[in-house]
């Protein structure tokens, strides 16, 4: 019964949003709406669950001593004031939650995305050496690409712009597709397993 209930809700609420979507009634309109309002309500408890999670976790971690400790401490106390100078001036433009966000916040996350460009181009190094035929036409087209992009590449041959854009709409595109495709398709291969109940591993219950 610990996995049976929660395999039967779960496929009678994906077969009712199946089925609402093909048929246009207003019983199942009005259905739809007050699920999405059980949905929302659902989030704000998850959302509680979260910040419990949050605070056991880090607690511990601070309690035991465990490696990069002192994080958890930055951790909580910035959540800390977050939280109370938001309560107390609001979040409106011009408060000090406001400020806070756009001279703490945004530069930090300027900081560690300038930081992930470093660790793209030690991945771009290891993944264009040419040791197989596809390495090397992926790193023929990089090449191009990165060429036809920057002023330099019109200097060195005047159609290199031109080649890279082609590149960029094209064979690009066309591979991007077939990825979302295929995405797409693994969702709906996942779907119907967690509705007829192959999937469990969301249940804690594996195969």
């Amino acid at each position: 019964m610990r996995l049976q209930v929660p395999i039967a809700i779960g496929f009678l609420a994906g077969m009712f949003m199946i089925v609402q979507y093909f048929v246009p009634h207003p019983a199942f309109k009005t259905a739809y709406d007050a699920l999405e309002e059980w949905v929302m309500i659902i989030g704000a408890f998850a959302l509680v669950l979260g910040l419990q999670s949050l605070f056991q976790t880090h607690i511990d971690k601070i309690r035991r001593r465990r490696e990069g400790y002192s994080y958890s401490f930055v951790t909580l106390i910035s959540f800390a004031v977050m939280f109370l100078v938001g309560m107390i001036y609001g979040h409106r433009p011009g408060t000090l939650f406001d400020w806070l966000f756009d001279h703490v916040e945004v530069p930090l996350d300027a900081t560690i995305f300038s930081l992930l460009a470093f660790f793209i181009a030690s991945a771009a190094y290891r993944t264009f050496r040419a040791r197989t035929p596809e390495a090397t036409v992926l790193l023929v087209t990089a090449v191009i690409v990165m060429l036809g992009r920057v002023p330099i590449g019109e200097l060195i041959h005047a159609k290199l712009p031109d080649l890279a854009e082609w590149i960029m709409v094209f064979p690009t595109v066309g591979a991007k597709r077939g990825i979302l495709f295929g995405a797409a398709l693994g969702g709906i291969a996942t779907a119907l397993r967690i509705l007829l109940g192959i999937e469990r591993s969301h249940l804690g219950g594996g195969r």
